[in-house]
């Protein structure tokens, strides 16, 4: 009972893997769209995206999602993912979505605080990162 009071982090190593194994899957179920043509013309249609350049613009927001996701979900160039994150869901937050975080766009605003999260702590446990580099170095990388 007393750890549940503590301040001190419980597993956090595991539970910052999971969450962004959770994280990264949930990039890539979005950024799998790309590869739907009728939905990207859809999104392209929309007056925020509308114009010369709209099409490819969402098919580069759709690309981005799908390889932030890839690399958040298993956890290797997780900080290049959370940039991407970052970038993504901050434009679809207050260009496409008019910023409105605090009650409309909510989903991709959390989105993008979840890639601060990773950037800041990195790819925590179950990771290709720490698989590939903890024996190299002797030391463990999160």
């Amino acid at each position: 009972m007393k750890k549940v009071f503590s301040s001190a982090p419980i597993m956090a190593t595991h539970g910052l893997g999971i969450v962004r194994i959770i994280f990264g899957a949930l990039m890539v179920y979005h950024g799998k769209e790309v590869f739907d043509p009728q939905l990207m013309k859809e999104y392209a249609s929309w007056d925020s995206l509308s114009g010369a350049n709209g099409l490819l613009w969402v098919y580069i927001g759709k690309g981005t999602e799908l390889l932030a996701g890839l690399f958040l979900l298993l956890g290797l160039f997780t900080r290049l993912g959370s940039l991407l994150t970052i970038g993504t869901m901050s434009y679809i937050t207050f260009f496409v979505g008019g910023g409105k975080f605090w009650y409309e766009d909510q989903h991709p605003f959390m989105f993008a605080l979840f890639g601060l999260l990773f950037l800041f702590t990195g790819s925590g446990g179950f990771s290709l990162h720490a698989i590939i580099f903890e024996d190299r170095s002797g030391m463990k990388h999160v």
